[in-house]
């Protein structure tokens, strides 16, 4: 006699692609007819933009590139200038063979910007990105059930609270803003560089949507009508929902990626800026499912055979914050920080048997008066340590987030610079669960007269379970006869009833 199963699916996305990519590009920027000649390099700054993403056959992409600044000192000994310039950039990821369409996830980062005077006229810039990129596809696993189980047959049914990517998307939205800075704030004349971090703050699933806010935070640079530069930061609060195409229960989770796709600031005639950023919000919606497998099987009345297989689920198992403290120290004699900024790389991985050592590095520049008035500058690498306790089995993945701003004081003969750096961590696995697919019973056992009807059993590693199964006997049989809620105590006698 063979049990009939019925199938169940369960749906989820499948992740397909997680991998960093690092990419260079350089270019020569020339300056503008009035423009003083180039006597020294003082900074350059990067600002990563988002354009588009592409699915193709066998590859995903997306287009952008990094907006940068260039400030340097006049031949002439004339006040610094600051040259713009757009280095596109574009980056490839190999998919798996036959995969399904799906949706894709980018975010990018600042590794470095260089700059260096190829001649009196011209400027060579070198700007490094890394970008990660996260694709998932739609799938679904078969589960199958029992059905009209017979009363002697036995099941082992184990309810698994999983948590699995359900639904992915993007939401574009745009700020657009006045801004005045305070009067205590001197007075800006020209515009050096600008930065966009969003930052969230709360996060939220309310059935087919999924609420967000945040701030998108504003670093701007900027030469004062008294001739020195100064740095200045706004806070810029947005709240905004996305539409889902499914509804999920109270327990659904919403993990986003904000990305710029355009940023524009503009100084008037009167010291008011005027800013204008879309960002796109890439969210992905997680959802706890409640799924009852059925792991074994037995008959204390005769023969079965069972047919088994793993079931493979993406599971994710939890998210967490961890804030990395950075300092660095960069020689100089500073009389006054005119600005400081720090970027950070994606972090690597060194796994441990039950742990995983994260290395961030990244890259800082400070900008500073010297105590003779003239305008300098410093930069450096740094890398920051971070071990975190993880299962083998596991897929970590850590990521920085939009940070606070850091912060830089002059001490003798050195600048000491201090920054907290939040990272994101993700741990996920892709679960193997054996479950019961078939069933086949045979012919009930004739009866042996001398068989005891009772045995004595002391408990050890074994589960209850497998104690019932390896006697003949029933869990509830065995419950009963020894006033059992749970799994026995270690060493605890057992009386065992067989059927």
């Amino acid at each position: 006699m063979e049990l009939n199963f019925v199938k169940q699916r369960c749906a989820c996305l499948y992740p397909q692609v997680r991998e960093i990519q690092n990419a260079e590009q350089t270019q020569e920027i020339k300056l503008s007819d009035g423009m003083p000649d180039v006597g020294r390099i003082l900074a350059a700054w990067g600002q990563p933009i988002l354009r588009s993403k592409e699915w193709q056959t066998e590859s995903v992409s997306f287009s952008g590139g990094m907006m940068v600044w260039v400030l340097y000192a006049p031949e002439d000994g004339s006040g610094e200038r600051c040259l713009e310039g757009w280095i596109p950039f574009q980056m490839q990821w190999q998919l798996p063979e036959d995969t399904p369409e799906g949706w894709i996830r980018i975010r990018c980062l600042t590794r470095f910007v260089d700059a260096r005077s190829l001649s009196a006229r011209k400027i060579g810039v070198r700007a490094g990105m890394a970008a990660m990129a996260e694709v998932y596809c739609p799938g679904e696993r078969e589960i199958c059930q029992p059905d009209k189980v017979p009363e002697d047959v036995q099941l082992l049914r184990t309810v698994y609270p999983v948590r699995m990517a359900k639904e992915m998307g993007e939401k574009s939205f745009l700020l657009d803003e006045d801004l005045t800075l305070p009067d205590s704030a001197p007075v800006p004349e020209k515009l050096i560089y600008y930065s966009m971090d969003p930052v969230l703050t709360d996060k939220k699933v309310l059935s087919n949507k999924t609420a967000f806010r945040g701030e998108g935070r504003l670093h701007v640079l900027y030469r004062s009508t008294e001739g020195q530069l100064h740095s200045w930061d706004f806070s810029l609060p947005f709240s905004q929902y996305a539409q889902l195409d499914g509804e999920h229960s109270t327990d659904a989770q919403a993990d986003l990626v904000l990305m710029p796709t355009s940023l524009e600031l503009e100084l008037d005639d009167e010291g008011h800026l005027r800013l204008k950023c879309a960002l796109a919000a890439q969210y992905l919606v997680s959802d706890k499912e409640l799924l009852e497998l059925t792991e074994d099987a037995y008959s204390p009345c005769r023969e079965t055979q069972l047919q088994t297989q793993a079931l493979e689920l993406p599971t994710l198992l939890e998210t967490r914050r961890e804030t990395v403290s950075i300092e660095q120290s960069f020689a100089g004699e500073a009389n006054v920080v005119a600005d400081v900024r720090f970027w950070p790389d994606f972090p690597r991985q060194r796994r441990g048997e039950d742990k995983v050592e994260i290395t961030v590095p990244g890259t800082s520049q400070v900008l500073y008066y010297g105590e003779d008035g003239t305008l300098q500058s410093a930069s450096g690498r740094w890398e920051s340590q971070h071990t975190l306790a993880a299962d083998e089995n596991s897929v970590l993945l850590a990521q920085p987030i939009s940070q606070e701003e850091p912060q830089a004081v002059p001490g003798p003969g050195s600048i000491q610079a201090k920054w907290e750096l939040p990272l994101e961590i993700s741990v996920s696995s892709l679960e193997q669960i054996p479950v019961v697919t078939g069933l086949e019973l045979g012919e009930p056992r004739k009866l042996d007269p001398n068989r005891p009807s009772l045995i004595l059993c002391r408990a050890g590693e074994l589960r209850l379970w497998d104690i019932a199964k390896s006697s003949n006997a029933t869990l509830e049989a065995i419950r009963q006869a020894n006033n059992l809620q749970g799994e026995p105590a270690p060493n605890q006698m057992l009386l065992i009833p067989i059927a």
